[in-house]
């Protein structure tokens, strides 16, 4: 059952789809998990309008595939996806902390040091839902420093693609103990104002990241 806000005044079929969309996120609804419109209307209590409208929002976000007469299923992703994914994001990346390491402002130097710390601790805690959060907030905060708009709405873009494979990624907490290290090579670079060592330690992060799912496989 939707716990809705009295606030909240989103259309209802809204608030279904940002429900559905992040269950597939985070692996709550598993790639290849049939979504039956009754089912799923019943379980929300609302009724199938604004289910099948969410439904029909996230085919063509490419989250769930309907397929005639077999019915409605999340939609599979695989290690190939996940490579591409992040073969855009490294170049984007590695590009928006270039220009961060001569554009990015005080104030927002500030915030990706803070945001780098709370981050740490999440690992260090292994608190799985801080992880991700953090970790989001330090790449959005990295690409903001770019101050390129067309840049930062590129790589906004892929942050629902990323957020997927965040959990994937995340499924294993200790994956990500290397990234405070490398967190802190990107942060140094940018204070330092040095654009190639900015790059090229983004570069290098995601890197290992799609070396991770080369060897483990973390697609369907």
């Amino acid at each position: 059952m939707l716990n809705i806000d009295s606030k909240d005044h989103r259309p209802l079929r809204v608030i279904v789809y940002e429900e559905l969309k992040m269950r597939i996120l985070k692996g709550e609804i598993a790639p290849g998990q049939r979504l039956m419109e009754v089912e799923t209307s019943e379980e929300l209590g609302v009724s199938r309008t604004p289910v099948r409208e969410a439904i029909k929002k996230l085919e063509k976000e490419g989250l769930v595939v309907v397929e005639p007469r077999r019915g409605t299923y999340a939609a599979q992703i695989s290690d190939n996806d996940l490579i591409e994914i992040l073969e855009v994001r490294e170049s984007l990346e590695a590009l928006a902390a270039q220009y961060a390491a001569k554009r990015m402002k005080a104030t927002q130097k500030e915030k990706l040091k803070s945001i780098a710390e709370k981050y740490n601790k999440a690992v260090k805690d292994g608190k799985l839902t801080m992880m991700i959060k953090y970790d989001t907030e330090f790449h959005r905060i990295l690409a903001e420093g770019s101050n390129n708009k067309t840049l930062i709405n590129l790589i906004d873009q892929l942050r629902e693609l990323l957020l997927r494979f965040r959990y994937l990624y995340y499924d294993n907490t200790a994956r990500a103990e290397k990234n405070p290290a490398e967190h802190q090579r990107i942060i140094d670079a940018i204070m330092d104002g040095d654009e190639k060592a900015a790059h090229d330690a983004t570069l290098a992060h995601i890197g290992s990241l799609k070396e991770i799912v080369l060897e483990e496989g973390l697609g369907s």
